[in-house]
């Protein structure tokens, strides 16, 4: 099953046609392809009137115009120094604002323990999101295939880089192999290198020496390695070597009292974090060694939000999306959510905004995912809802969708093509109607979603996916 003779079990079979076996007596002329319904523009064209917020951090610039042309920028200025190509066709967006197409560093391609290949997708791209990492997978085979499918434009999504399946040690997850031995570990890095795999997660049960295998094994073979720890603190993983830490301040388990080597304590008491001083040595100690080893850090402030649940904020668009038996589930959830004080988890939540603010400033890079996995939390908006919450912590807009953005495909090595409105960059782009600088909930308001050039309809994108999320 190795070196691209894959035997893969697909559930992409109700998204891709298949080819009918056996041959025609007389081939029909092939007939011009049909664009799809959810392309809007697929040809060259200047977005006239925008304010830009290029990616880089830098100050919102208003009365700009892009140029897109062979899945490139091809010019990016003020509108006024722009000259359109003579076959371009122009879209006066006055008072809308372009960024970047969104990073997502942490985003799955399941809710619940299911696959969402027919519903993430759509979600994610609608969303503004054209780039994923799916950072743990629950079947890599259909994401390898899915990533396939999407680069051939046989079904629309966002560009896909699939993880492994998860680095588990004993009593972990129940669709992970238990790791037993580090080179348990090593072997099954190994396979997957084979397969086309670049990213490995790590999970929660691994032990150190574990982890240490795994990430030496992957980087023999040019693959990187994140992980969601919580035996392993995050001092012994950068020791390790690791490429990219997920989640911040609430998975890292040194800083509870009486820690036992290759121990998961009890997680979910954010109680452990309530009186944790951020500026203190102990803290200080864990993001130097981060940033001087250059290990990458992903927020997924808005999935830690669900521990202080009655703050979370009513999404009407979640209830749409999901099929009504989970959506009434979720919506109890919600009700109930609203009841309870979570003053300590509010607190904490707190705590894990000033961890992250403390490495940026402190010189590291801080990606950002959702983690798309459960309960309120789905694809796509929940992306959104981290832009809000990384203003709350006390980032500007503009930092935010840098951190959003050219930060996360610094960490996929892919900066050079994606990230930012720049000339010779992928034409990933998304159209909001609004001003996220002055408005950050119009994140929400994408109007238009490019990947590589394609203008993708949000609307139409969305409409097959409405009431089957879970399903």
């Amino acid at each position: 099953m190795k070196n691209g003779n894959r035997m893969r079990v697909s559930a992409l079979g109700a998204l891709i046609s298949c080819s009918v076996a056996g041959a025609r007596a007389q081939a029909a002329p092939a007939a011009a392809p049909v664009r799809p319904a959810y392309v809007a523009y697929d040809t060259t064209m200047v977005l006239k009137n925008v304010t830009v917020i290029d990616g880089t951090g830098a100050p919102a610039r208003q009365g700009q115009s892009i140029v897109i042309a062979g899945g490139k920028i091809v010019a990016v200025g003020a509108a006024s120094a722009i000259q359109a190509p003579t076959s371009a066709l122009v879209l006066d967006l006055t008072g809308k604002t372009v960024i970047p197409g969104i990073v997502g560093l942490h985003d799955h391609m399941y809710w619940s323990g299911r696959t969402q290949l027919a519903t993430y997708p759509r979600l994610f791209l609608a969303s503004g999101i054209t780039t994923i990492r799916t950072t743990g997978s629950i079947d890599p085979y259909q994401e390898l295939n899915l990533s396939e499918a999407i680069r051939a434009g046989k079904v629309p999504g966002p560009e896909v880089i699939p993880t492994g399946p998860y680095l588990e040690g004993k009593n972990g997850l129940r669709w992970a192999r238990a790791l037993n031995t580090p080179e348990d570990a090593r072997r099954v890095v190994r396979y997957w290198s084979e397969e086309g795999i670049t990213w490995f997660k790590a999970y929660t049960q691994i032990t150190n020496a574990e982890l240490a295998a795994a990430i030496d094994e992957a980087h023999k073979h040019g693959m990187k390695v994140t992980a969601h720890l919580c035996s392993v603190g995050y001092r012994e993983a950068v020791a390790d070597g690791i490429d990219n830490l997920e989640h911040g301040l609430f998975v890292d388990t040194e800083f509870w009292p009486g820690k036992q080597p290759d121990v998961c304590p009890t997680v979910g008491d954010s109680a452990m974090f309530y009186s944790l001083d951020i500026n203190g040595p102990e803290v200080k100690r864990t993001i130097q060694d981060m940033v001087s080893h250059h290990v990458a850090m992903t927020s997924t402030l808005a999935v830690f939000e669900l521990s202080a649940a009655s703050r979370v904020p009513l999404d009407e668009r979640v209830y749409a999306a999901l099929a009504p038996e989970y959506a009434t589930r979720v919506r109890a959830w919600y009700d109930s959510a609203r009841m309870r004080n979570a003053s300590a988890e509010r607190v904490s939540l707190k705590k894990a905004m000033q961890f992250e603010r403390a490495f940026v400033a402190a010189g590291g890079l801080l990606g950002a995912g959702s983690d798309p996995c459960c309960v309120i939390q789905i694809a796509g908006y929940g992306d959104q809802r981290n832009f809000v919450l990384l203003v709350e912590a006390g980032f500007t807009p503009e930092q935010a969708v840098q951190i959003m953005t050219l930060n996360g495909a610094k960490v996929l090595g892919m900066a050079d093509r994606k990230g930012s409105v720049a000339v010779g960059k992928d034409a990933d782009l998304v159209v909001l109607a609004g001003d996220p600088v002055a408005r950050p909930g119009d994140i929400r308001n994408v109007s238009l979603v490019f990947r590589q050039g394609v203008g993708y309809d949000p609307k139409v994108l969305l409409a097959p996916v409405l009431g089957n999320v879970g399903r």
